[in-house]
């Protein structure tokens, strides 16, 4: 909640500057109230409040063409009616399998008006991976794209219907969403749930095994007022959202965007021109994307770029993994000062945001925190540490997540949660995340961070993309091992990335052994999996 004049005042300016304050939505409050009390704060909240003020906004565009918030709207309506008539209901956990498109949207939103809750899967799970989360998160009913079908056999029993179809005629006895809508006549509202849903997202699982991560509301408020107060978006931007929306950062955009009334370009797949493509098309003003995605669309040929017009472009929102300083400003220098980067996590949500300004004046930085959130840096026995000092990284908002959803939490010191990350905060309270707490090595005594090697080796002109991970040494205890992907092009040797290395960092950093690969394995949000690196070597 917000607390003091100084939080409202701030809150009311944050909302005002956004356009959700403007003196037209105040007319609007009547319609507001009703349409928040009736769906609550979820997407369905989100995307009704809309249809009553903007209903004729175009609220997504994909390549099934576009839908009003009206359209949005009365396709939930008739979509609820036909999932009740199949049995979900209020309580249920309805797990969605989707990419970006108008159906992750109808889902989602139809879902939450019947008051299910929402289990959102990553569409690069195996099918192990899915049959662990279906059973664990007592899953009831599953909507999915048909291209997945083959992934979900052994979880068939479940009442299942396509997201997207590639072929109706395919899709044998599971109905899709679309022939739902079609054949279901009454668009009347649903009965109201009685409040919120809860939205369970699950962890990347680049470590382990994936946790579903819960929520209720959402955050409300002050989860609005953190993402606007640094990030400028607008009412009726139109937004590219290439990050998947299963992720959080993702989802973050899909809520915020039906909140202020933008329209939503989605495509199923990233390619980066066809990104390009989008924001020329349709004047995109922001771009919701993860690290890896800047790289490749920085990786397209110039000539490809200049046959795009991307000037309407205005913010870049990036988060999901690390961003390194040369990537924000090698892509800043071709498209502008736009870049904004959101660090946090599935469990503690923001924690802090760097401005282009930021990533200028201290490239590799993730930020400060906005206002109503606290970071702090902890040693291994809960000492807060000085500036500049590296530790764990802790985090305290109204926005920390309930709990796993299969039992346990992240630990909390003094009301704060840890983000998993160890990193330090400089003079002008900046923070710079070093790595993963449990991807801390020791070599010879000396504690590395491999992420520090990486961000090195990435500005190497012969390098397209690294990772680091320490491997078992009988001398050292451990030593650390790079991955490198070439420049195409581009001729490099391990020595030479070693004398690179050698000649930047001290010794014990330099990485005693260097393994060429085509590519990195990531996950669908960017992430590489080093857990398949680590099982390569042995």
């Amino acid at each position: 909640m917000l607390e003091g004049v100084g939080d409202v005042a701030h809150a009311v300016k944050t909302l005002s500057d956004a356009g959700i304050l403007s003196p037209g939505r105040v007319l609007e409050a009547p319609l507001i109230g009703r349409a928040a009390m009736k769906w609550g704060v979820g997407p369905a909240g989100a995307y009704a409040v809309t249809a009553s003020t903007s209903p004729d906004v175009v609220a997504i565009v994909d390549e099934k063409g576009t839908l009003t918030y009206r359209d949005v709207h009365r396709r939930t309506n008739a979509l609820a009616h036909a999932l009740s008539a199949r049995g979900v209901k209020k309580g249920d956990k309805v797990a969605i399998m989707c990419r970006n498109h108008r159906g992750f949207i109808d889902a989602s939103v139809a879902v939450s008006k019947l008051g299910a809750d929402l289990v959102y899967l990553n569409t690069g799970f195996a099918g192990p991976q899915l049959v662990d989360v279906a059973k664990r998160e007592d899953v009831a009913a599953l909507i999915y794209d048909q291209e997945f079908d083959n992934l979900l056999e052994d979880i068939s029993s479940l009442p299942r219907f396509l997201g997207w179809a590639d072929n109706e005629v395919t899709a044998g006895d599971v109905a899709s969403l679309d022939a739902l809508i079609v054949e279901e006549s009454d668009e009347r509202d649903p009965p109201s749930p009685g409040g919120s849903n809860r939205i369970i997202i699950l962890t990347s699982g680049t470590t382990g095994a994936p946790k579903g991560a819960s929520r209720g509301g959402q955050g409300g408020l002050q989860g609005a007022v953190a993402l606007l107060s640094r990030i400028p978006l607008h009412t009726n931007d139109v937004t590219v959202i290439a990050a998947p929306l299963f992720h959080s950062w993702g989802f973050s955009h899909f809520m915020a965007g039906a909140s202020l009334g933008s329209t939503l370009v989605l495509q199923r797949a990233f390619d980066p021109e066809a990104t390009l493509r989008a924001i020329d098309e349709n004047k995109a003003r922001v771009l919701a994307v993860v690290p890896v995605m800047m790289q490749r669309l920085l990786d397209l040929p110039p000539e490809t770029r200049s046959r795009y017009d991307t000037s309407s472009l205005e913010v870049v929102a990036v988060s999901g993994s690390a961003l390194p300083g040369p990537l924000a400003t090698d892509f800043m220098d071709a498209f502008g000062d736009v870049v904004y980067n959101l660090y946090g996590s599935t469990e503690v949500a923001v924690a802090t945001i760097a401005s282009p300004q930021q990533l200028r004046a201290a490239p590799g930085t993730a930020g400060s925190p906005p206002r109503g959130t606290t970071v702090k840096i902890f040693d291994a026995d809960g000492n807060e540490l000085a500036t500049g000092a590296t530790g764990r990284i802790f985090v305290g908002n109204e926005l920390l997540f309930e709990g796993y959803t299969g039992g346990g939490s992240k630990e909390r010191i003094n009301g704060l949660m840890s983000s998993g990350d160890v990193g330090h905060l400089d003079d002008n309270g900046l923070l710079f995340v070093e790595g993963r707490d449990d991807e801390m090595i020791v070599s010879g005594g000396e504690n590395v961070f491999p992420a520090e090697v990486e961000d090195l080796l990435a500005n190497h002109d012969a390098v397209a993309d690294v990772a680091v991970i320490g491997v078992d040494d009988e001398k050292f205890g451990q030593r650390l091992k790079a991955f490198v992907v070439r420049d195409p092009g581009a001729s490099v040797t391990d020595e030479e990335l070693k004398d690179y290395v050698r000649a930047n960092l001290a010794r014990y950093k330099i990485p005693r052994d260097v393994e060429f690969v085509d590519e990195l394995p990531r996950n669908a949000t960017g992430k590489v999996l080093k857990r398949e690196l680590r099982e390569r070597t042995g």
